[in-house]
């Protein structure tokens, strides 16, 4: 079992930057694959971006590519987000979530999320 806690949400202004945290229970966090997913009122969620266990695949929707980067330290069992250049489309409650297999299938675990909202 992995329990999954999202921190670092807030209000920013557009333009401006936050840094979401994603910390793991358990001693096997680094055996996951881990990604981050958003929601936005009235919306789907939507995938953000994934990194495999050793940090050496990463891969971004294309309307955060560049803006974000996913990073992971599996000495702290804690996965990241790091959000630049914020826009109000951002505004969203932000998900981490763990996956077993380093290729396909569904998510296993999810955290309750943050809440990140950002105006213009």
């Amino acid at each position: 079992q992995v329990q999954l806690v999202e921190s670092g949400g807030g209000l920013v202004q557009a333009g401006g930057s936050l840094r979401l945290s994603c910390a793991a229970s358990g001693r096997t966090f680094s055996s996951y694959l881990m990604g981050w997913f958003r929601q936005a009122p009235g919306k789907e969620r939507e995938f953000v971006a994934r990194i495999n266990w050793n940090g050496n695949n990463i891969y971004y929707a294309g309307s955060v590519k560049g803006r974000f980067t996913i990073s992971r330290d599996n000495a702290k069992n804690t996965v990241y987000l790091q959000m630049n250049s914020l826009k109000p489309e951002d505004t969203a409650v932000y998900y981490c979530a763990a996956r077993r297999n380093q290729i396909i299938g569904e998510y296993d675990y999810w955290g309750k999320g943050t809440q990140v909202t950002v105006s213009s």
